[in-house]
């Protein structure tokens, strides 16, 4: 009876262990008129993370960084041509692995960017 208890604890103390290791980080991205947060937007070269873009504007926006995706492996998700679009309150998420260096991000509407919406990615 004692080896099953021994047994059983170790089978869920491991059940508990694995998943957590095994989870990309969640870093969420703020967008709104006209801005992001964070602001630069920091993640680790290699290691899964998923990007949880909000639009928390009634405006049209977008994260554009054409050369982060593009170097990126992406498993969950998409940014087709390097963007992710984003309606007036939508939500949008990406799950990918990022290649170290330091790219540049912005909303590409009109005047947007003029207005302060650029960001920069410092992936480490």
């Amino acid at each position: 009876m004692m080896g099953i208890r021994v047994a059983a604890a170790a089978a869920l103390a491991l059940a508990f262990s694995i998943p957590v290791a095994a989870q990309p980080a969640r870093v969420t991205i703020a967008v709104w008129s006209f801005g992001f947060a964070p602001n630069p937007i920091h993640l680790t070269a290699g290691r899964p993370v998923t990007l949880v873009f909000q639009n928390r504007s009634g405006s049209n926006h977008d994260f554009t960084a054409v050369t982060f995706f593009g170097r990126s492996r992406i498993v969950g998700g998409a940014a087709p041509e390097g963007e992710i679009e984003l309606r007036p309150h939508e939500t949008k998420v990406i799950t990918l692995v990022p290649r170290a260096g330091v790219y540049k991000a912005h909303c590409s509407h009109f005047l947007h960017t003029q207005l302060g919406m650029d960001d920069t990615i410092v992936v480490d």
